[in-house]
């Protein structure tokens, strides 16, 4: 497997607030993960890096991360332990309230790969040379598209389009939307929207699907974003198989 992973923070936000993160152990299992924090005055960088710490701490702990039923209940669990952690934070830091994060995780093993995800950062697969996108976004407009009232046309440009309707931090009980994928892909791929509003699937399809390094493919998409107006930060989380795996 090759692996690579990058955060940005863009052309206009003065700090980054993205964290992200990918984990293997030795039974080949693989975790990646990408969390764009929010609320501003650096809180969302708090959000987002108790996530991604979390994740690793917990994914340390672990052996193995077990059957796919195991690895549900981790993905579970560990919100639940994020989100409580987020809320604990903001209690004991009034000046964060309000504070978030998304999520989009994988988790791949040689069984199974699952895919899980809160609020609008988003996780795509690469097979037969076609990217396809697995998580499906927690925004307003979303829901709009999902009962009628917009068109996926109209969605992409309304100026609502960033309303969250699910993030850790903001929602309690907090529940992650969990995606079973085809084991044959041929890549895992994980973004904030800070990539996905500056380049369309097809952009970012043409880049993984050139001869390029994984590492100058994901820089290439960063750049690409970038020169579009790099208008939030931008992260990225890829694993690629190699030929013959």
């Amino acid at each position: 497997m090759q692996t690579f992973y990058f955060t940005d923070p863009g052309k206009v936000r003065d700090h980054n607030e993205d964290n992200v993160i990918i984990l293997n152990n030795q039974n080949n299992e693989f975790i990646l993960a990408v969390a764009d924090g929010m609320g501003g005055h650096s809180c969302g960088e708090v959000a987002s890096k108790i996530t991604i710490d979390t994740i690793r701490e917990e994914f340390e702990k672990l052996e193995t991360i077990g059957t796919k039923e195991d690895a549900i209940e981790f993905l579970r669990n560990i919100v639940k332990d994020i989100n409580d952690k987020i809320f604990d934070y903001a209690d004991k830091h009034p000046e964060s309230k309000g504070m978030g994060t998304t999520l989009v995780i994988a988790i791949k093993t040689d069984d199974y790969i699952l895919y899980g995800n809160i609020g609008d950062s988003s996780g795509f697969v690469l097979k037969n040379n076609e990217l396809h996108k697995v998580t499906k976004d927690h925004t307003l407009v979303n829901l709009l598209v999902s009962t009628g009232e917009l068109s996926p046309e109209e969605a992409k440009y309304h100026p609502r389009k960033n309303i969250l309707m699910r993030a850790l931090g903001a929602n309690n009980p907090i529940d992650i939307d969990i995606f079973d994928v085809d084991t044959s892909v041929r890549s895992l791929f994980l973004c904030s929207d800070g990539l996905t509003n500056m380049l369309t699937t097809e952009q970012i399809e043409k880049v993984l699907n050139s001869k390029l390094p994984i590492e100058e493919a994901v820089l290439k998409l960063i750049n690409k974003a970038n020169m579009r107006g790099g208008l939030d930060n931008i992260s990225i989380a890829y694993l690629k198989r190699e030929s013959g795996e």
